[in-house]
C-alpha cells in the first residue's frame, strides 16, 4: 500500500507543514516520537495519513500527552502494516457514524429547514476518537460525515480539515503534490 503523511504543527511562529516518513516505524509510540520531532516546541501537532485514496488516520498530540488516534476506517489496520500501527492501540470504535447519517437523515425526512440532501448509508468503519479536532472546530459529528460521504477521498478530507483548521491546505496539496512526484 502507498500512503502519504504530512505533519501539520502549531509552535511558537504558527502553523508549518511538513511530510513524515513512517518507513520502519515499529509501533504506535515510535510514529508519535517522529511527530514530536517535527518540532520540539510545538504544543499541538497533528498527523494525516492517506493511503491508496482509501483510508484516513489522524493522530493528534498535544503537550506532554499521550497520542489520540482517529481512523476513517477500521479494515486499514486489517489491510496494513502501517494501518495495524497506527490504529493498534485503539480499543473503542468511534460513535458509529450510521448513527450520525440517520441523525442528518432524520433532520431532512422530518421537514427541517435544512436542504441538506439525505447521505446515503456510508461503507465505513470509523474508530478512535472522532473528537480530536473539536476544540479546532471540526466537531465529531463533521468529521464523520465529511469521512463518511460518498466519492471523497482521505485527500479530500484532508485539504478540506487543513482549510478549517488553519485557513489553508495550499502546503500539505504541495506536500503531496511533491510526494506523488518522487
Amino acid at each position: 500500500m502507498s500512503y502519504f503523511a504530512a505533519a501539520l504543527v502549531r509552535g511558537p511562529s504558527g502553523w508549518s507543514a511538513s511530510d513524515l516518513a513512517l518507513t520502519g516505524a515499529a509501533d504506535t509510540e515510535d510514529i508519535a516520537d517522529r511527530l514530536r520531532d517535527v518540532d520540539h516546541d510545538a504544543d499541538l501537532s497533528l498527523l494525516f495519513v492517506e493511503s491508496d485514496d482509501s483510508y484516513l488516520v489522524i493522530m493528534r498530540l498535544d503537550e506532554g500527552e499521550d497520542p489520540r488516534v482517529f481512523g476513517s476506517d477500521s479494515i486499514f489496520a486489517e489491510e496494513s502494516r502501517l494501518g495495524a500501527l497506527l490504529l493498534s492501540d485503539i480499543e473503542m470504535p468511534a460513535i458509529e457514524i450510521h448513527s450520525e447519517i440517520e441523525s442528518v437523515t432524520e433532520g431532512v425526512e422530518e421537514g427541517s429547514a435544512s436542504t441538506a440532501h439525505a447521505p446515503d448509508e456510508p461503507e465505513i468503519d470509523p474508530i478512535g476518537d472522532p473528537d480530536l479536532l473539536a476544540d479546532l472546530g471540526i466537531s465529531s459529528h463533521d468529521l464523520l460525515v465529511l469521512c463518511g460521504r460518498e466519492g471523497v477521498h482521505p485527500s479530500d478530507v484532508t485539504h478540506e480539515l487543513c482549510e478549517q483548521i488553519v485557513g489553508s491546505a495550499e502546503a500539505v496539496d504541495e506536500l503531496r503534490e511533491h510526494a506523488l512526484r518522487h
